[in-house]
């Protein structure tokens, strides 16, 4: 009876972060051979997507357990401070590099096969992130809703990058002086995203458990009560929250009266997504198992019985 399945998708999450690491590694022997600043910094950011999703996978976790069988397990904030400091070092070295390119007067454009391999790099991002919103959303994992926040912010940086570089190989191409600063300014612009990207990996792993371990225990009490109301539930199982940024992807595990039908089932697990998602607003999406309840033991469900031939208490 179970109605949707909990299966993460390890192999498109290892995926997004090979690839990832893949274009970061392009996007600079590129940045470098053409001596292109703001594709370096684009490099970088890259480099930075991957090492986060790579932070989060590294298994240095602190279960905990909370009321209603809810579990969860944090990454050690070690790992991401590691990262963050390496992200700040490297977006400030691009700043300043393209700083001093700023101060120069006599620039250079990029090379212009640094165009194609902007528009190669875009061309892979845009196939891993539709690969990785396909399977989600085909699973219905909720992981869907995240992919699209990075994909964009990652858009940023690659469209700032790609008007910079081709600002600043047009000003070479005819002659206009002030559109060779185009690719300092791009790669200043996008050492800050890269900057703001290390400052809120500390911020999250740093201030956001402590803010987090306060209202974790009342979240928990507050969705596992929601469940609890929706006419049909017996008991709720398990119950495990993943924080992405501002949302929460809710995954439930409820048993039901064994002798209702599927259909029947369907419907109460719809009806507790839809009560958690219009409750909670920062509820992203809900994944909801429902098992039959043991009937090896008594028990009293919400659920009233249309047939009374079996009693419901051991005799």
């Amino acid at each position: 009876m179970t109605i949707q399945r909990l299966a993460p998708t390890e192999t498109v999450t290892w995926t997004g972060i090979i690839c990832e690491f893949g274009l970061a590694l392009f996007k600079g022997i590129v940045g470098y051979f053409s001596d292109s600043k703001a594709l370096l910094g684009d490099a970088l950011y890259s480099a930075t997507e991957a090492s986060t999703s790579l932070a989060e996978k590294i298994p240095l976790k602190q279960p905990t357990t909370h009321r209603g069988n809810r579990k969860s397990a944090k990454t050690s904030p070690v790992i991401a401070i590691l990262f963050s400091v390496l992200v700040l070092i490297g977006g400030l070295q691009i700043a300043t590099s393209a700083i001093m390119n700023l101060s120069k007067e006599d620039l250079k454009s990029p090379e212009p096969f640094s165009v194609i391999a902007i528009f190669v790099s875009l061309a892979v991002r845009e196939a891993i992130f539709q690969f990785q919103y396909r399977v989600s959303k085909k699973r219905n994992e909720g992981k869907h809703t995240v992919y699209v926040a990075k994909h964009r912010l990652g858009l940023y940086s690659s469209f700032i990058v790609l008007l910079g570089v081709i600002l600043s190989f047009t000003g070479d191409m005819y002659g206009w002086p002030g559109l060779l600063y185009m690719d300092s300014i791009a790669a200043l612009i996008v050492s800050v995203l890269v900057l703001r990207k290390g400052y809120l990996i500390i911020v999250n792993s740093v201030y956001g458990r402590i803010a987090h371990q306060e209202i974790e225990e009342e979240n928990s009490a507050n969705f596992i009560d929601t469940v609890q109301r929706v006419h049909g539930i017996i008991t709720v199982d398990d119950l495990k929250s993943h924080e992405h940024g501002h949302y929460i992807i809710i995954y439930v595990k409820v048993s039901v009266n064994p002798r209702i039908t599927v259909l029947e089932a369907q419907d109460i697990a719809e009806r507790a997504k839809k009560l958690l998602m219009n409750r909670f607003l920062h509820v992203s999406d809900v994944n909801i198992q429902v098992v039959p309840y043991d009937p090896g033991y008594p028990y009293k469900s919400n659920h009233e019985l249309t047939s009374r031939d079996t009693p419901t208490l051991l005799q």
